[in-house]
């Protein structure tokens, strides 16, 4: 998953949203250690201190510990991840359906739309 961040909302809060996604991808496993800030900020190419903000906001969501000394790790507590995961698809969701709205389609026709790709139909 690379680091394609945009200029329409706060760096810190994408990179935020993209370390949830390596967490509930799995990319960083429960109870694993996360990469240094700095070895992070580097490979995203940020300032260390937006890094750091990303992270700060993912240790106050519990989604991320920090020990001193030892690093930031993920969280073990696997409901909490859960939690996560299900609050990212209903954004993405939401999101979604607010698009395909504006395209004019109906629930009704999104949900015929979405059934149609599970089977590898196409849609008219």
């Amino acid at each position: 998953m690379g680091w394609e961040l945009r200029t329409d909302r706060q760096i810190w809060q994408q990179l935020a949203e993209l370390l949830m996604l390596k967490i509930v991808s799995g990319e960083y496993p429960a109870g694993g250690r996360i990469p240094s800030v700095r070895d992070l900020a580097s490979e995203a190419g940020v300032n260390p201190n937006t890094m750091q903000r990303a992270l700060a906001s993912l240790e106050e969501s519990e989604l991320v510990t920090a020990t001193r000394n030892t690093g930031r790790f993920v969280t073990q507590d696997d409901a909490q991840i859960c939690r996560t995961r299900a609050k990212l698809a209903q954004t993405e969701l939401g999101l979604f359906f607010e698009r395909m709205m504006r395209l004019g389609y109906k629930k009704e026709d999104v949900a015929s739309m979405l059934t149609s790709k599970e089977k590898g139909e196409e849609f008219a």
